[in-house]
């Protein structure tokens, strides 16, 4: 049978649809649109009907609602056995999911239960105009270079999709689709994993995933105490506090903030990198950044090759006159 259609793996937050999930409908959208076929997506909890018709505003044409408690809290098992039965049902040609913590677990599950293509942490997402592949464009070499990759005869063709790199799809009530219930049938003896608490991290301002400013220092910044520099400049501006990795070894942020291949993802439009090299494993947590501004008394530091706008100066010096002056534009 030919695998048709593009099916997103959505995630819920708080009752709502995650911000990646109307992420992925948008780009869904436009890849079916392309393709000439449909777009789907994949609901999974106990209490999520109402966000059904939801899905289908941003964009969906069929939305699969599979509600149970023990979808409530992401478990592997359990979210891995209903995707991969509906994808067994469905046959799509395409699935995205987000390049989450979910995501990440999810999609390489599902890809070894379904034996298709899978392309991690995609910066664009477009369909091949001659072969009508999807072609998933991903950092490669530390995000020094990006490559595109075809998945030629496995399907589905999977990938996921990184955080705020792509717009969210957008909002039409008017839309017409269909809500189709799907049956678990989860096994709870059969879930290996078994979620006996959450704890939910506690964070000043704004959450370092959502922020639209972010504002990070390196070790170069001296001390924890110098740190509250950057505070100061990120409450201005309505932003968060990043961290290189030294940083939070250091012990001047927590490891909650650090930025990077072995901490956390960014992609808000105003990227502040205070006093740090710009080393690889670093650049590719902040890469998918609108603007990268740069602020290091090395004019060689590596992090200026990336960055949109530099400024050669101590940061001991500049940054209290940029949050004098941002202030003093913000309240004009």
């Amino acid at each position: 049978m030919d695998n048709k259609g593009v099916l997103v793996c959505g995630e819920i937050a708080e009752g709502k649809l995650a911000p990646i999930t109307i992420e992925l409908l948008g780009v869904g959208r436009k890849l079916a649109d392309e393709l000439g076929e449909e777009l789907s997506a994949l609901l999974m909890g106990s209490k999520t009907g109402g966000l059904g018709q939801e899905a289908i505003a941003y964009g969906a044409d069929k939305v699969y609602v599979a509600e149970d408690s023990l979808l409530d809290n992401y478990n592997s098992d359990a979210y891995t056995q209903v995707a991969a039965n509906l994808c067994l049902k469905v046959l799509p040609s395409i699935m995205l999911l987000g390049h989450t913590d979910v995501g990440c677990d999810l999609a390489p599950r599902l890809n070894g239960r379904l034996g298709g293509g899978l392309a991690m942490d995609c910066l664009a997402l477009s369909v091949d105009p001659a072969t009508k592949l999807l072609v998933s464009t991903r950092p490669v070499f530390g995000g020094n270079a990006h490559a595109g990759m075809i998945s030629k005869s496995a399907r589905p063709q999977m990938a996921t999709l990184r955080l705020k790199i792509v717009p969210p799809a957008e909002r039409n009530d008017s839309r017409q689709g269909e809500v189709i219930p799907v049956e678990g049938k989860i096994d709870p003896s059969a879930l290996k994993v078994k979620v006996v608490d959450r704890i939910k991290e506690e964070v000043e301002g704004v959450k370092l995933e959502d922020a639209e400013v972010v504002v990070s220092g390196g070790r170069g910044i001296g001390s924890a105490q110098n740190f509250e520099m950057l505070w100061e400049l990120a409450r201005v501006l309505g932003g968060t506090v990043g961290a290189t990795r030294p940083a939070c070894d250091d012990g001047w942020a927590p490891m909650t903030l650090q930025v990077g291949q072995t901490g956390k993802v960014v992609s808000p439009k105003l990227y502040i990198a205070v006093a740090l090299s710009g080393a690889i494993q670093h650049i590719a947590g902040c890469l998918g950044s609108k603007y990268i501004v740069a602020i290091n008394k090395d004019n060689e530091a590596n992090i200026f090759s990336v960055a949109h706008f530099g400024i050669v100066a101590d940061h001991k010096e500049i940054l209290p006159a940029l949050t004098a002056k941002f202030k003093e534009l913000l309240s004009a």
